[in-house]
């Protein structure tokens, strides 16, 4: 096993019981955030999540509780692109350094948002880039940017490459490896994290074989040399290696580092989640609990050295990878104040630790689990959940809780839910071949890639969440009868399915495929990405084109497959030896479970927003984050919604969050009931997580609109625009 605790048991309760007292006694304990200082004339906002501790907080108190409702727009730029943004700008004296849709960077006036400069790589792609990463030694200051598989160093005084850094400005992330760099698939979503002359990256991979290791790794940020690196899949003798089959290290994949990380400076410690081994789903390859996959890292930043580690799912086959940077904060535990580390979790759970020794603060229980009913599985007989603070959403899908909006679709998921595997399942049920079951949460969250913010002054969470429940399964593909639907199955069918239905409204199927899709539109959305699919760069030009023959032919498959029990063999078969697939044995079949207009199959609230006390693990309140506006218009507000990007926490005692991808509103919230004090209205989605700066004296709360491209779900255009706010 992993780091296995033995703790005692704690009593369970129901937070919304606890909501009231624990409020108030909150209040009475704790001053006002208010008594932090008012705004210095100049006040920046230089990291990722506003500083190294990864906490979305600012002392920033010129806009506050009482005053927020007068929040105006200052300034607005409009990358003029379309593909959707997930950046937190970050703010550096008196300039704004951000991401366009298609990963270039710019340099904006942080008063005006005049375009100071922009830099463009020249390397195809769209898609995800959460923020840029500065680094300074007092002469030199450089942007760090990551562009598909490239990591590049800019001047931060014009955008330039810096010639010196790696070859020609930029390094390869697919290299370092041990493999062959030509095959393997990695792009840099999440910042890389600084330590003194470090970068520190890991990176987004594939969910199916083929897939590189998952690697953290240290470069020189002068050089670009390669200074360490932490097999995330343990080489022969490393601690861990004994949880994976032997010669693991040479063809599994993942257990990276995607979701990023934080850095305590003075103690040297950089803390790293990671993500599952590949395939998601299915683990019969890789028998074992698989370190360090699904881990909290705490490694030695000066060398990459293992400090401690904390598995949170041993051989996961539900893809609960860690989904956002931890948190380091400070709280009153045991009488003592214990600087400690928190992690939340997709599966809705927050893990304290102190950071130094990696014991947790709150007690983890060992629990036994069902085994597998699919051949070739092993799954891990026990796995640990905390016991405080309680689930921040709802843990699995019960008849009681489906959806009573209409009574056709009461009536819709009453019938659905008794066609599933033990009705709806819990955490940690295995998928299974013969039925789907119901996730709650699902694979986007619980909680999510925005990651929760925290008060440092009180020791306050506070986390947005998902409730959406997913259906989840195995199938057993037919054996591949061409190179294309061999390609298809192993880098496509994971998220679009065997029969490309997609999952919609979060994956858009392939079947009919879009008459605009081109041959050459397609190599570009392989090749660059799009949304929240990531740039397949290691697919070569006849893979490709198999694919594209394969895609034009899966319609009549798909409808092949619906009416008969086995699918006919591709119009391609020329192209292929028939034989198995090289990915997963099993594929994963999934979707949401939606009633039949598309909204969640359970009761509201289906987006949340909490706020926890770490010191005790009790919530002071929880509230619904989001709304469908067509639903509200016949009265059904307040419902919660999907939500992605996190919150940012002032001492103006404000909780400032958009996050909704249906209503796109900014909303401001009292950090100390949740009561929402002000609203405005986003041209796009803005899910991303904001940030907040003072230039001349005056505060600005900056945030990045344009939605996630590539997924129905977000409604409408994506692109991508950045909104100002201030004070008139």
């Amino acid at each position: 096993m992993g780091s296995v605790f033995s703790p005692r048991l704690s009593t369970q309760k129901n937070p919304a019981t606890l909501l009231t007292l624990a409020a108030a006694a909150w209040l009475l304990a704790m001053p006002f955030a208010a008594a932090a200082t008012e705004s210095p004339e100049s006040r920046d906002w230089p990291v990722w999540n506003g500083n190294a501790s990864g906490d979305h907080y600012s002392p920033l108190a010129q806009i506050d509780r009482q005053n927020v409702a007068g929040l105006r727009v200052a300034w607005t730029f409009d990358t003029g692109e379309e593909g959707g943004l997930e950046t937190n700008p970050l703010v550096i004296a008196g300039v704004v350094y951000a991401n366009t849709p298609s990963r270039k960077v710019v340099a904006l006036d942080a008063v005006s948002g005049r375009l100071l400069w922009k830099f463009d790589s020249g390397v195809p792609g769209v898609g995800p880039v959460r923020a840029v990463t500065y680094w300074t030694d007092g002469r030199e200051r450089r942007i760090f940017a990551g562009v598909n598989n490239f990591l590049y160093a800019l001047d931060a005084a014009d955008g330039k490459p810096v010639a010196q850094f790696g070859e020609g400005g930029r390094i390869d992330l697919r290299k370092d490896l041990g493999r062959d760099y030509r095959t393997q698939s990695i792009t840099l979503t999440s910042p890389g994290v600084i330590y003194k002359d470090l970068i520190i990256v890991g990176g987004r991979e594939p969910e199916d074989h083929p897939a590189p290791p998952g690697d953290i790794r240290a470069y020189d940020v002068r050089t670009g040399a390669l200074r360490w690196t932490f097999h995330t899949i343990p080489h022969p003798g490393e601690f861990g290696d004994g949880t994976w089959p032997k010669g693991a290290w040479t063809n599994a994949g993942s257990a990276n580092n995607w979701a990023g990380m934080v850095v305590d400076v003075e103690r040297g410690i950089v803390y790293a989640p990671t993500g599952s081994a590949v395939p998601d789903w299915y683990g019969g390859d890789r028998v074992g609990d698989n370190l360090f996959a699904n881990s909290l890292l705490a490694l030695e930043a000066a060398t990459g050295k293992r400090l401690w580690h904390f598995q949170a799912v041993h051989h996961d086959l539900w893809d609960f990878d860690f989904p956002a940077p931890p948190v380091l904060l400070t709280v009153t535990s045991g009488g003592k104040r214990v600087d400690a580390v928190a992690q939340t979790t997709k599966s809705g759970h927050v893990f304290l630790f102190d950071r130094v020794t990696g014991q947790p603060l709150f007690p983890i229980k060992e629990s036994n689990y069902p085994a597998s009913t699919v051949p070739g599985e092993a799954t891990s007989p026990t796995q640990p959940l905390p016991t405080l603070p309680l689930p921040f959403t709802r843990q699995g899908v019960t008849e009681d809780i489906l959806t009573t909006r209409t009574p056709g679709a009461h009536a819709w998921a009453v019938q659905k839910f008794r066609t599933l595997a033990g009705g709806g399942g819990g955490q940690f049920v295995p998928p299974r071949l013969d039925k789907l079951m119901a996730a709650l949460p699902g694979t986007n969250g619980g909680g999510e890639w925005g990651g929760p913010a925290v008060d440092p002054t009180n020791g306050v969470l506070y986390v947005n969440a998902n409730e959406t429940p997913r259906l989840i399964g195995l199938v057993l593909p037919r054996a591949p009868a061409s190179a294309g639907e061999r390609v298809y199955q192993q880098r496509c069918s994971a998220c679009h399915g065997l029969t490309g239905a997609g999952a919609p409204p979060d994956i858009p199927g392939l079947v009919p495929l879009n008459p605009a899709l081109t041959d050459q539109k397609i190599e570009e959305l392989v090749h660059q990405g799009k949304g929240r699919m990531p740039p397949a760069t290691d697919i070569d030009a006849i893979s490709l084109q198999a694919v594209i023959r394969y895609l034009k032919v899966l319609p009549a498959q798909s409808t092949a497959a619906a009416n008969t029990k086995k699918a006919p063999p591709a119009a391609d078969a020329e192209d292929g030896d028939g034989g198995a697939s090289e990915g997963s044995r099993y594929k994963s079949s999934k979707g949401f479970f939606n009633d039949p207009e598309g909204y969640p199959g359970i009761t509201p609230p289906w987006g949340t927003l909490s706020a926890i006390d770490m010191n005790t693990g009790e919530y002071l309140w929880k509230i619904p984050l989001g709304y469908y506006p067509e639903l509200a218009a016949k009265g059904l507000t307040n419902t919660g919604s999907l939500n992605y990007g996190g919150p940012l926490v002032t001492g103006g005692g404000l909780v400032l969050i958009a996050a909704t991808a249906y209503d796109r509103k900014f909303r401001a919230f009292d950090s100390r009931d949740g009561k929402q004090l002000w609203e405005s209205e986003l041209p796009l989605p803005g899910l991303a997580t904001p940030s907040t700066y003072v230039v001349k004296g005056k505060q600005y709360v900056l945030i990045a609109t344009g939605g996630i491209g590539g997924g129905g779900q977000f409604r409408g255009r994506t692109g991508g625009i950045y909104v100002a706010y201030t004070l008139p």
